[in-house]
């Protein structure tokens, strides 16, 4: 009796997936969904960091006659190339056209979704301290026609302030001053400031919610790093009130001053964000929907915004 497999004869595994098709079509799309895997991205300070992430690839099966693709092969090319170099126009070309390559002719197209959570780290406002905030965030790239299409989408948080809240408090509390001191002239700076900083001088609060903008934009070629800190600066700071992460008690107090010098209906909200991206010279197109997670009604209110630059 042998030991050793040393002379075995080389079997060759059946593959089935080589097998004619039996209802012979051409498929659109065949591939992976959500497959966990590392991703290399531009961390804090500009340093490559790996980050988990969840992945689709996919693939056309053109030949109507072949029954499927070689899965395997599109796994293990994702596998070592989104581990080893940053998402860009260039890079992700390259790994597209890897992946349409491994199928040997049976496909044309290629298309790889990637989402990940992007971490910023973010000053307070007021206090010397900084935290750190989490972006959700999807780049989406289909290779095509050798024509590599790249969207980028990402999620921006913030407060709302509603504007008429604001004026209907702002009534109530004109009239309970002019209750208070209807008999009392002339009336000294600090006498009015003392009523003001005690509870007779807040008799309304205007509601404010958590609120988020969900943006998704088209980048152009010409520019090959994905911007997105540089997107998420410049949205937060046409909103103005982006939430926060450390908080000190001056910190929360100059947050509540934004939300004063910037109220904003949902309508308000989508056109600020919107104004950020036309006329970028990255981008091509871009489409916001905001929404305001109402403290008044059960119910959300929503806007939603696109356009084209040309």
């Amino acid at each position: 009796m042998s030991h050793s497999n040393a002379n075995t004869p080389h079997r060759e595994l059946p593959d089935v997936a080589g097998d004619a098709a039996r209802a012979a079509r051409p498929l659109d799309w065949v591939g992976m969904q959500r497959i966990a895997l590392p991703v290399r991205i531009a961390g804090e300070g500009g340093h490559a960091i790996h980050v988990p992430a969840s992945v689709d690839i996919a693939v056309d099966l053109r030949d109507p006659d072949a029954r499927g693709i070689h899965m395997s092969r599109l796994y293990l090319r994702l596998q070592d190339a989104l581990s080893a170099e940053l998402p860009s126009h260039a890079g992700l070309r390259r790994v597209l056209q890897d992946c349409i390559d491994s199928q040997q002719g049976l496909s044309t197209r290629a298309r790889l979704t990637i989402r990940y959570d992007h971490l910023l780290k973010r000053q307070a406002l007021a206090s010397d301290n900084a935290g750190w905030k989490s972006y959700p965030v999807e780049i989406v790239a289909t290779l095509a026609d050798g024509h590599l299409a790249l969207d980028l989408a990402f999620s921006v948080e913030y407060s709302s302030t509603c504007p008429a809240s604001a004026a209907l408090s702002r009534q109530l509390n004109a009239q309970r001053f002019d209750a208070d001191f209807s008999i009392a002239k002339p009336l000294s700076t600090s006498v009015v400031r003392d009523w003001l900083a005690s509870e007779r001088g807040l008799a309304a609060t205007p509601h404010a919610q958590r609120s988020r903008a969900d943006i998704t934009v088209r980048l152009r070629p010409a520019f090959d790093e994905l911007p997105l800190a540089n997107l998420v600066d410049a949205v937060e700071g046409a909103l103005g009130t982006p939430v926060q992460t450390a908080v000190k008690r001056e910190d929360e107090q100059a947050f509540a001053a934004l939300n004063a010098a910037n109220l904003m209906f949902c309508e308000d909200a989508a056109r600020r964000v919107a104004q950020v991206f036309a006329n970028d010279v990255r981008i091509e197109d871009y489409d916001v929907s905001v929404a305001h997670f109402e403290s008044l009604h059960a119910h959300d209110a929503v806007a939603r915004v696109s356009g084209h630059n040309d």
